[in-house]
């Protein structure tokens, strides 16, 4: 890996982030844990995660350019996040990853990195206990 080479680079760019993210919602819609959460415009959810995910690997700033600094744990602190949530979230983005053909050393350092954030997220212990 050439050492001015972002992990955005390596795993693909905007064409994979997109692959990634048009290949994980709908996992995320059908799935029973995490569903209740998006019952929102689902297009917005895609577009916000899309330039999260681009900035997270090191691509543009496009999350922060447009909203501010990322503060996911903060942004998420209106949905009940739970153990249980957070590994249905990782399932889903794991399928994913699989789907579209993402492997290797640099998939699984990103897929590392989602499970550190994943498990910040989690704000709710059990079900409607915070």
């Amino acid at each position: 890996m050439n050492p001015e080479s972002t992990l955005y680079d390596v795993l693909g760019g905007e064409e994979t982030i997109k692959k990634l993210v048009e290949a994980f919602y709908p996992r995320v819609i059908k799935d029973p844990e995490l569903s209740p959460l998006f019952q929102n415009d689902i297009d917005e959810v895609q577009r916000k995660q899309f330039m999260f995910l681009t900035q997270f690997l090191g691509g543009p700033p496009l999350y922060s350019n447009e909203f501010g600094h990322p503060q996911m744990r903060y942004r998420h602190l209106p949905f009940e996040i739970t153990p249980i949530r957070a590994k249905a979230w990782l399932k889903c983005m794991r399928e994913a990853m699989i789907e579209i053909g993402m492997e290797g050393p640099a998939r699984d350092y990103f897929y590392e990195r989602l499970t550190q954030v994943a498990a910040h997220m989690v704000n709710t212990n059990e079900e409607g206990a915070e």
